[in-house]
């Protein structure tokens, strides 16, 4: 449980704050020319940011120097309640220290301060979610020292004024929108709009209006202690790690397990001291399609964040030797050194200080799932890495991008376009507009689909974003925050679109003279950067091909498990074994007869009163079971397919409303009292543990006994017609041995009966298990294997039944119990290793010890979620079932559990 392992992690790392007498604990660890103490290989302790600093030192990048808090220290603060842990002042005050023998300037000096960044950094790349100090050291004194120093006074005051505001917001909680409002005011005085036109005596005047701003919010002045300002910025992006934003997004990507985030306190370098200057964000390969071209944005005389915010639209990297040649040329020598150092693509924040080129950062870069499988099969083909390394590499759930739709090539024609902006994302997504966050998570739940349109998005709005069926903003480029963001998640995304003019507080949007509101509908296509009027009808391929299918025949030689799908009807059965399955792991009959006609004979059979009437009416079904099953088996020919016999309890086949009730007793010639005495007779206080499953087969064999009959004279006229039919009849529910031996019998003998009266005399082998989804079951699986020639482990019962959740209910309470580490994810999403697990895995033991050659399998959601996929792979399952669209996750995901 997640629960013990926070418990253990705690109890260590408060021994390890605490320290000893004899040992002082390292929370330190130093990057520069004179010393570098981290590594690579470091990543959990100092973080993806910090181990990646000093691996680029290591490698002789030009890399500012600096030093790296651990991961344990932030967990140790909060251990300690909120406290730092004894020691760690002094060792951030040597860390200053050591950086100012470096660099030769002085922390807090009025005539040459070292100024620092303050960065988080956790061992798994959250981009965005966690918070930054920039220009950290300045003080009111000193930014009069830097301008003397520089010459240049209006790069000190605009490097003052960024201060303020991010300090204010990031450490004191000053909303940035109180000194957006202060600019905007500067720069309406003074007849601008653009900050980069605002001049130093503009900018002076803004730094006394944010002391003003500060002082308003906080209570008090801006600190003039350098240190003061560094241990609260310290303290600071410790407490982002628990703010919402970032609990957020690991909820959302399943990060777990984590101690807390490093801490990265660099020596600035600044490019925003002028035309000379500059900063950027580049992919080594692009991000977005996986092509080998070197990819990013600059912006001249700006800061790191003006890039990510989308504040400005920045140039594309393409247009940098023109601006600078030299540095273009010395960025493309890091670029390939760094590719060929990570063998992976990497994400990277440089800055141009007066035509110096310094690197920021390195981390292997958030990409698409088309990006990913296109760098998998490149880097192949370059010798950076071999297949198997290729295909570890690929998230599997991210394949699901390149089988997302696009839009109607035909009524996409003929829609109106009103503006375009760049593709940040692909995908094709329509929805009416909502201008918040908030607004779109709470119109998602109600069913709604929406487009999440802003000006530009800030980490505070992941939960829109992931609720939303897309993202449209009006500023910022590619690798702005939307477009990371919604890279990394597949969602898709048109960023940039500055023919938008977007009023969040009316919720209007206009372009070209006409504007558009929450009722409206847009459309947006993440491949082109479109933006169009109306819902446009989407595409969804049916196979795989290209590039992801030579990667999944890839994988299909390293997977020792098998992939199969859960399809009732010959479409979905088509459609899976397009897309690679090896069988039907779960045909659920149940599905089949509410269709016309069938429905109308099923409610004759429930509303029967004898054995006779309940057989008339199970003739009229077995018609239509016999072609269905012929359909299914022709589609699969030559594959298994696992035919679940009847499972729901019959009172979901009938109507609830008396209206529909007095329909259904003049459609079926009965009196309307006897519905209503047989509706009251099959009510049941808890269904899912009720009449259903085996039970009904038991008490009712008539129902399984035509089930069995329509399965084997399906595949006896398969056969007939050379169709290699091969279907495995699968018994729900089963808590006993001697259940599934009854109806074992009864439906052999119903083959053997329909074989003679067929004069079949050919091969027709119909193998006859159980689904494993009670824990009794799996917990006497050596009894049951006696009589089951297969197990399938309904893992969504046997969980339910495990927890005693309700999982149409649970959904009140889990996300609670999940953020709050009760329990590490949702267990109807993820099996539950330790419990459900062990129940799986007790079955496994226990039922092959009885039968050694027991085929094994899974056909509950979790067969296509790649964590519970290692697990199959552990306990030595022979397959895992899953929908059709989670095949090729699931055969990705197969493969990675055998490589290891």
């Amino acid at each position: 449980m997640a629960t013990k392992k926070s418990a253990r992690r705690s109890a260590t790392r408060k021994s390890a704050a605490r320290g000893s007498s004899s040992k002082t604990v390292k929370m330190v660890y130093s990057f520069g020319a004179t010393k570098t103490e981290g590594k690579a290989s470091q990543k959990v302790l100092l973080g993806g940011k910090g181990a990646n600093l000093a691996d680029m030192t290591t490698i002789g990048l030009p890399v500012p120097a600096g030093f790296t808090i651990t991961t344990d220290t932030c967990a140790a603060y909060y251990d300690e309640g909120g406290r730092f842990p004894k020691g760690l002042v002094d060792q951030i005050k040597a860390g200053i220290k050591r950086l100012e023998k470096e660099t030769g300037k002085v922390f807090g000096s009025d005539t040459d301060p070292l100024l620092v960044s303050v960065r988080s950094g956790a061992a798994v790349s959250m981009p965005g979610m966690m918070d930054t100090v920039l220009n950290l050291g300045l003080t009111e004194k000193s930014v009069r020292g830097l301008a003397e120093l520089t010459g240049n006074e209006r790069f000190a005051w605009d490097a003052y004024r960024r201060l303020i505001n991010m300090y204010g917001d990031v450490v004191m909680g000053v909303d940035h929108h109180h000194f957006e409002a202060a600019f905007d005011k500067v720069k309406k005085d003074l007849g601008v709009k653009a900050d980069t036109d605002v001049p130093a005596e503009g900018l002076r005047k803004l730094c006394d209006e944010y002391r003003k701003v500060y002082r308003k919010h906080v209570g008090k002045a801006f600190p003039e202690d350098p240190y003061q300002q560094l241990e609260l910025a310290v303290e600071a992006v410790f407490k982002s790690w628990n703010s919402d934003r970032a609990h957020s997004y690991r909820r959302i990507n399943e990060i777990s397990g984590l101690n807390g985030t490093a801490v990265n306190v660099q020596v600035m370098v600044f490019g925003n001291m002028g035309e000379d200057s500059g900063t950027g964000v580049a992919f080594t390969r692009d991000p977005s399609t996986g092509r080998n071209e070197f990819y990013g944005e600059f912006l001249v005389n700006a800061q790191g964040e003006d890039v990510v915010a989308g504040i400005r639209t920045p140039q594309p990297l393409s247009e940098m030797s023109k601006w600078n040649a030299t540095v273009a040329k010395q960025l493309e020598k890091v670029r390939k050194k760094l590719e060929k150092h990570y063998r992976d693509m990497q994400d990277i924040e440089f800055t141009i200080e007066r035509g110096t080129l310094y690197m920021l950062q390195t981390r292997n870069g958030k990409r698409t799932g088309a990006a990913a499988v296109k760098m998998a099969m490149d880097m192949v083909k370059e010798k950076l890495i071999d297949r198997k390394t290729a295909l570890k590499r690929i998230p599997p759930n991210d394949i699901t991008q390149l089988l997302l739709p696009s839009f109607d090539p035909k009524q996409k024609a003929s829609a109106k376009a009103i503006a375009t902006g760049l593709p940040a994302s692909p995908g094709a997504a329509s929805g009416a507009l909502a201008f918040t966050a908030e607004e779109a998570v709470e119109r998602s739940r109600q069913g709604e689909k929406v487009l999440l349109v802003r000006k530009e998005t800030s980490p505070e709005d992941v939960d829109g974003m992931h609720s939303a069926a897309g993202i449209l903003t009006s500023t910022g480029g590619m690798t702005s925050h939307a477009a990371v963001v919604a890279r990394g998640w597949g969602k898709c995304c048109v960023a940039g679109a500055g023919a938008l003019s977007i009023d969040a507080a009316k919720g209007v949007v206009t372009v070209g003279g006409k504007k558009y509101g929450r009722k409206d509908v847009l459309s947006i296509d993440g491949s082109t950067g479109e933006v169009m009027v109306g819902e446009i009808a989407r595409i969804v391929p049916d196979k795989v091909s290209g590039d992801l299918a030579t990667v999944l025949s890839w994988a299909d030689k390293e997977a020792r498990m098998g992939v199969r799908t859960n399809a009732d009807t010959p479409a979905d059965a088509k459609r899976a074994r397009e897309f690679g399955a090896i069988g039907i792991g779960l045909c659920r009959t149940e599905h089949m007869f509410f269709e016309g006609d069938r429905i109308k004979a099923m409610r004759e059979m429930i509303i029967a009163e004898s054995t006779i009437d309940r057989e008339k009416a199970l003739k009229k079904l077995l018609p239509y079971q016999r072609k269905d099953f012929q359909g299914i088996f022709t589609a699969m020919k030559g594959l298994p397919v696992t035919i679940r016999l009847l499972d729901p309890p019959l009172h979901e086949f009938l109507p609830h409303e008396v209206k529909a009730q007095k329909e259904m007793a003049k459609d079926l010639g009965v009196s309307f009292k006897d519905v209503e005495r047989r509706v009251a007779m099959l009510h049941e206080m808890n269904p899912m543990l009720g009449h259903r499953g085996c039970r009904l087969a038991i008490t009712y064999p008539e129902i399984a006994a035509m089930q069995a009959r329509a399965i084997t004279e399906a595949a006896i006229a398969c056969k007939q017609k050379k169709i290699d039919a091969r279907p495995e009849i699968m018994v729900p529910l089963i808590g006993t041995r001697r259940e599934l031996e009854i109806l074992r019998e009864q439906i052999l003998e119903v083959i053997a009966t329909v074989k003679k009266e067929k004069k079949f005399t050919g091969k027709l082998d119909i193998p006859v298990g159980t689904m494993i989804e009670i824990p009794r079951a799996a917990l006497t699986a050596g009894e049951v294997a006696e009589v089951a020639e297969f197990f399938s482990f309904g893992t969504n019962d046997l969980t339910q039944m495990a927890f005693g959740y309700s999982r149409d209910d649970a959904g009140v309470f889990l996300p609670e119990y999940v953020s709050r580490e009760i329990l590490e994810k949702d267990p109807f999403q993820s099996i539950d290793t330790t419990g459900v697990g062990r129940l799986v895995e007790i079955a496994c033991t226990e039922g092959r010890k009885t039968r050694k050659d027991l085929k094994l399998g899974i056909c509950g959601e979790h067969g296509g979620d790649p964590s519970s996929i290692h697990f199959c792979e552990k306990v030595g399952l022979d397959y895992v079932s899953c929908s059709p669209f989670r095949v090729p996750v699931a055969r990705l995901a197969a493969a990675q559990a055998s490589l290891g």
